[in-house]
């Protein structure tokens, strides 16, 4: 009966599509990390990690692309007014403004993920696309122009986009309005890079977005939203154990052995 059973299993494997026989496991190895004793990394991401290295460019506002080492391209609150060399194969969105997002994206675009949900359910993005799994942690939204809902906020109506790529975490808070509770800094687990607003207006409080970018204390910290605060008073709020590095260029290249030790803001040229 053994033998039988174990034929039929051996024949039922050889039907399976290879592609998905060796398709990855959809799992975050970020929270994996993140939940694990000090140093501890799980195997996949140990080999993963090391000198594979993504390129990252500031397009403007809040959208970067993350270029990969498999040669996936990510573009982050895409709106299509920030373009930088050819088009994305990923793009995120969230709907604050319409520099964030855009209905109408090209369609020669073959993945678009949208930040907020439909129905009043949120967004849920878990997916492995190329060499990068992407997942998201939905925060509210303050609501604009007239609303007579009698709420001022719209439950999970932005998303924190998380990419692992390269060993790497590397996240983008989004338009964030609000600060960050135990249950959020648990989904969003490791994060070697962030992306973060530090406007002071539009997204949230300098103080607010501050004390979150020190919670998080990534390797490398990215601002964006910049058009309205000056860098060195956001720098002055996050203290003296962040180091500052400006660059002229748009664009750097980072692995996971050449994160800086201490905690670093990167300003990239542009807008």
């Amino acid at each position: 009966m053994r033998r039988l059973v174990s034929a039929a299993l051996a024949l039922f494997g050889a039907f399976l599509s290879p592609a998905l026989a060796q398709q990855p496991p959809q799992r975050s190895e970020c929270l994996a990390m993140a939940n694990a004793m000090p140093r501890a990394m799980p195997a996949a991401f140990r080999q993963a990690a090391g000198s594979a290295e993504v390129q990252i460019t500031y397009a403007g506002h809040s959208t970067y692309f993350i270029d990969t080492p498999g040669g996936l391209r990510i573009a982050t609150d895409y709106s299509g007014a920030y373009q930088v060399g050819r088009l994305p194969d990923v793009v995120t969105m969230n709907r604050a403004h319409s520099t964030h997002y855009s209905l109408f994206p090209d369609k020669r675009i073959p993945h678009v993920l949208h930040g907020w949900g439909e129905d009043g359910k949120p967004a849920v993005v878990s997916e492995r696309i190329g060499d990068t799994f992407i997942r998201n942690v939905t925060t509210d939204i303050r609501r604009y122009f007239g609303d007579d809902s009698g709420t001022d906020m719209i439950r999970d109506g932005n998303s924190i986009f998380i990419f692992e790529v390269a060993g790497l975490c590397i996240g983008h808070l989004g338009h964030l309005h609000h600060k960050l509770d135990e249950t959020h800094f648990a989904q969003i687990g490791r994060l070697d890079i962030v992306m973060v607003p530090i406007d002071g207006t539009y997204t949230m409080s300098l103080d607010g977005v501050s004390e979150i970018t020190k919670r998080l204390r990534a390797s490398v910290v990215l601002p964006m939203h910049r058009f309205a605060t000056p860098l060195d008073e956001f720098m002055h709020l996050i203290g003296r154990q962040f180091e500052i590095d400006r660059r002229s260029e748009r664009s750097f290249r980072m692995s996971r052995d050449a994160l800086p030790t201490t905690p670093t803001v990167i300003i990239l040229d542009g807008v």
